[in-house]
């Protein structure tokens, strides 16, 4: 069945509640290798229960529950395509919130697919306001020539020069099967015989686990580990990271704005495009 545009665009999941506790947020963050330093103040705040933060991305956790899924798409041929992630407040490290998601476009790209795009507000259960708004893009590779339209927003350029800053954080071979433990228990990252049934020589870590490790590695180096001193974050996913390689980001920063990229040079690709980050 084809994509029903422009019916396609009524499509809204609301009032969707979700809660989690210190143990959820620890979790993710353990998920995204910090902590690997137990003597690491600053990295201890993300996965000990005093004093506890919140790595913003998250919240992309906890959106996955209110994402509508259109009916008719191809699941079989759906890649993840970008997130931008937009902070009202900092996540609190135990909560309750109600979500409203809905899909806000759909392009149209013919024998090439079409592109989804989906956004949901996180708002505070107790006071209403909003604490955070995901876009979370999908390339549906069988489903185009619907009769839609062919736009989408163009990715945020990179800048023309050398990297200000590089940075290396190295995953574990386990590393997947921690993070699944936070929701996404597709067996492509934890199952090797599933795994090769998608061409894959072992299991995939999830393109949100790096998409946090770049969150992660603005917290490190620009942020000073403070939450609060993150506005925008978001990404384009380009390749698939395996567990044990080391992430490889590179950065330019131009004011408060910082564009990014992550490779994992040892097999000389990108996995991370289009980065693009805004400090409070």
């Amino acid at each position: 069945m084809p994509i029903d545009y422009p019916a396609i665009l009524d499509l809204k999941l609301t009032d969707v509640r979700a809660s989690w506790s210190d143990r959820e947020t620890m979790l993710y963050a353990l998920g995204l290798g910090m902590g690997a330093d137990p003597l690491d103040p600053k990295e201890l705040r993300f996965v000990y229960e005093r004093d506890l933060r919140v790595v913003p991305t998250f919240a992309t956790i906890l959106a996955s529950a209110a994402n509508p899924q259109p009916p008719g798409v191809n699941r079989a041929l759906v890649l993840d395509g970008e997130r931008r992630l937009t902070m009202h407040r900092p996540l609190p490290p135990h909560g309750d919130v109600i979500m409203n998601g809905r899909v806000l476009s759909v392009a149209d790209k013919g024998d090439k697919g079409a592109i989804i795009t989906r956004e949901v507000v996180i708002s505070d259960a107790v006071d209403g306001l909003p604490i955070a708004t995901l876009l979370s893009s999908q390339f549906a590779r069988g489903d185009g020539g619907f009769g839609g339209p062919a736009d989408t927003a163009a990715p945020p350029p990179m800048p023309d020069r050398a990297p200000d800053l590089q940075l290396d954080i190295g995953t574990r071979p386990d590393q997947a099967l921690l993070y699944r433990l936070s929701g996404d228990r597709n067996p492509l990252h934890s199952d090797p015989e599933f795994a090769a049934k998608a061409r894959f020589d072992r299991p995939i870590l999830h393109g949100l686990c790096t998409f946090g490790i770049c969150c992660r590695a603005i917290l490190q180096t620009y942020a000073d580990y403070d939450p609060a001193a993150i506005k925008t974050f978001g990404a384009r996913f380009s390749a698939p990271t395996f567990p044990g390689e080391t992430v490889s980001i590179d950065f330019w920063r131009d004011g408060n704005a910082i564009a990014f990229e992550a490779h994992v040079r040892a097999r000389g690709v990108t996995v991370i495009k289009n980065g693009a980050a805004t400090l409070c």
